[in-house]
């Protein structure tokens, strides 16, 4: 009777012993995979704010990312999404009719880019600036924590108080200057304010009369459109509060018939990763230019201002002027280490 007790009672231990041995070596094993299936490297590690902002968690919002390229994230969305209103991490301060607003609505294209729709004016509006950085971020868009917001006001570039005021806010902020061959962009200057002279009825001077000082047969460097030409006579006053390499130069002229091989340099400036390519831009033969693809349903071409006629002007006038921002084009180019096909 006892020997069959102690049978039994051995036979249930080695029982008890095989689960447990099992269990382990389940364990065991079970710890192994997982050790095998961890990442290399954690994935916050992968992405440094100065390198490239991250894009996982957009890939799965694109409803989302088309509503705010629009500005129209409701309420709803601000909350579920944890939106914010950031300041721009990147401005483009000109130059006005260098093409700023193509520059910024292909930018819109990336993903990680949320667009100022408006131009705000606050560094080069006192009565604007007075306001305070709160008023200026409460007019900025809503976006996600990893986007950059960008935003454009051309009178920036040259307006004498605007750099010291957006180096009070920030230091390291990425500036963005899209210019065009000089001549071309007085003359493109001058056709706006031209062509709303003529929507008011109003009489206006020529091109020439107001570029040409009548006294002296010298170039007017009093007229605006001329003076803003002269880029590195406002650019020496940026690089008294930042560094060049805060700055990067676009290709105006390049934007209109090449975009994305300037898009892609900003990109790169920007610390990007690559996202905008050919199929967000396709050439429309009837207006002219290049228009938007966002994505299947969703195009934009830039408004039908864009683009004016210029009008004639005198041969001679526009060698003068060509060969009056010469030297300053090349000083321009020293500065940047840009260089451009201007005469």
């Amino acid at each position: 009777m006892l020997f069959k007790q102690q049978a039994l009672l051995r036979q249930k231990l080695f029982v008890l012993g095989s689960l447990v041995i099992g269990s382990v070596l389940y364990l065991v094993a079970r710890v192994g995979t997982l050790d095998r299936l961890q990442p290399i490297c954690p994935i916050e590690s992968r992405f440094h704010p100065s390198e490239q902002i991250p894009l996982r968690t957009l890939q799965f919002k694109r409803g989302l990312l088309h509503e705010l390229r629009k500005g129209n994230a409701t309420k709803e969305q601000i909350r579920l999404h944890n939106l914010v209103q950031q300041l721009p991490r990147a401005i483009i301060i000109g130059v006005r009719k260098g093409g700023t607003r193509a520059l910024l609505e292909m930018l819109n294209l990336h993903p990680a880019v949320v667009k100022a729709s408006q131009e705000i004016h606050f560094f080069d509006n006192d009565k604007n600036y007075a306001r305070g950085i709160d008023w200026y971020r409460g007019k900025m868009p809503f976006s996600l924590p990893h986007q950059i917001t960008i935003e454009k006001s051309p009178a920036y570039f040259i307006t004498e108080e605007v750099p010291e005021r957006i180096f009070k806010m920030n230091s390291s902020i990425k500036l963005l200057i899209i210019v065009r061959e000089p001549t071309t962009r007085a003359v493109s200057d001058y056709t706006q304010v031209l062509e709303g002279k003529e929507r008011k009825n109003k009489t206006y001077h020529k091109f020439e009369n107001l570029a040409i000082d009548a006294n002296t047969c010298e170039v007017n460097t009093k007229y605006k459109a001329v003076r803003t030409s002269i880029y590195t006579k406002h650019l020496e006053r940026w690089l008294k509060y930042f560094p060049v390499e805060q700055f990067h130069i676009v290709d105006g002229d390049r934007l209109i018939t090449d975009p994305l091989p300037e898009l892609q340099l900003v990109e790169r400036f920007l610390n990007l990763p690559s996202r905008i390519s050919q199929y967000n831009l396709y050439f429309n033969a009837t207006r002219g230019f290049y228009c938007l693809r966002f994505n299947i349903v969703f195009n934009k071409c830039l408004a039908g201002s864009k683009g004016r006629i210029h009008p004639e002007v005198d041969p001679s006038v526009v060698t003068k002027l060509q060969k009056f921002f010469h030297p300053f084009n090349q000083k321009f180019y020293q500065i940047t280490g840009r260089t451009f096909n201007w005469p």
